[in-house]
């Protein structure tokens, strides 16, 4: 016969093991890394494998681009069931400021291992700061991971302040830094990846007025990774 402190311990071991598996609060922050490129309200979510935010190598989706081309995140929002304990939107309470931080909870489930972000970056045609599907650590302990920055492929980069930011319409929506030029006659007129990719930067330019670009190279131009998420697990 198994004493009762035995039994009791073993399935208070259990029940502390089910409840853990159930779910988890976890502390996420994350860093805007670069100079002068503003991050557009963030989309943070948990998802199980049947979700897909974006993916590299692929065509983006019309809600992939609405949030790369002009900061929407309403049609990703969508794709994954909305607002809920799993998944937060624009947690910074508007756009996230060169090397400022921002920090939040959320609450996953098994059934939700993945982790994907996404956020425009501004001022770009349609680059966003990402991460696909990240599986989420378990184990207790502090884990980091560098965000990189794609290129949805939606949009030709032709570095051009126009106040476009719909779908389809060409041009950069803002610099919310107000370092930009303005009179640029454009960097390209096309893009030779029409795929979700690895954004290769901004070319940007010294002059004030005119030249090929109105964002200026010495305050706008980065190097991947953009971005740095802290995950801290109880």
């Amino acid at each position: 016969m198994i004493p009762l402190r035995v039994l009791a311990l073993s399935l208070w071991v259990l029940m502390t093991s089910v409840s853990g598996a159930i779910a988890a609060d976890l502390m996420l922050t994350l860093t805007n890394l670069t100079n002068g490129t503003y991050f557009t309200p963030l989309l943070v979510t948990a998802h199980d494998d049947s979700a897909d935010l974006f993916e590299p190598g692929t065509t983006a989706s019309d809600e992939l681009a609405a949030m790369a081309e002009g900061g929407n995140i309403d049609g990703l929002l969508g794709l994954v069931g909305g607002i809920d304990a799993d998944t937060i939107g624009n947690p910074a309470g508007g756009l996230l400021a060169p090397g400022d931080t921002i920090s939040f909870t959320m609450t996953t489930s098994p059934d939700r291992p993945l982790l994907s972000v996404v956020a425009m970056l501004l001022p770009t045609n349609d680059g966003f700061v990402g991460l696909d599907s990240f599986e989420l650590p378990t184990a207790a302990g502090t884990y980091q991971v560098d965000l990189l920055a794609y290129d949805a492929g939606s949009e030709a980069n032709d570095e051009r302040i126009t106040g476009g930011g719909a779908p389809g319409v060409s041009g950069i929506p803002a610099d919310p830094g107000e370092n930009g030029g303005v009179s640029g006659t454009g960097v390209t007129t096309e893009e030779s990846n029409p795929t979700v990719h690895i954004h290769r930067g901004v070319l940007g330019d010294g002059q004030a007025v005119g030249g090929i670009s109105d964002l200026d190279h010495t305050v706008h131009r980065w190097l991947n990774p953009v971005a740095r998420l802290t995950i801290d697990v109880p």
